[in-house]
C-alpha cells in the first residue's frame, strides 16, 4: 500500500507549521559581513601587490643568477684554447 500526500504551500508557511524558526536576518547579516570581507581580500589580490610581493624576491634570484652566469663566462673567456 501506497500513500502520497502533496501538500501546495510556500517555504514561509512550511517554516511556520514545523515550528521552524525564520533564519533570513540572520543569513542577511553574515551575507553581508561574507561580501566585506570578500571585497576587501579582492583589493590584496590585485595584479599589482600580487606583483609586488612576490617579485622583488624573484628578481634579486635572477639577478644573482645572471652575475653567476657573467662571471663564469668572463672567466672562461680567457681561457678559450686557441687551436694553431
Amino acid at each position: 500500500m501506497k500513500i502520497t500526500f502533496d501538500i501546495d504551500c510556500t517555504p514561509e508557511e512550511a517554516r511556520t507549521f514545523l515550528g521552524l524558526p525564520d533564519v533570513k536576518a540572520m543569513q542577511d547579516v553574515v551575507m553581508r559581513k561574507a561580501e566585506e570581507r570578500l571585497l576587501a581580500n579582492l583589493e590584496a589580490m590585485s595584479p599589482e601587490a600580487l606583483m609586488g610581493a612576490w617579485l622583488p624576491a624573484g628578481f634579486q634570484g635572477m639577478e644573482q643568477l645572471q652575475k653567476l652566469f657573467w662571471a663564469g663566462f668572463q672567466g672562461a673567456k680567457g681561457k678559450v684554447k686557441q687551436e694553431p
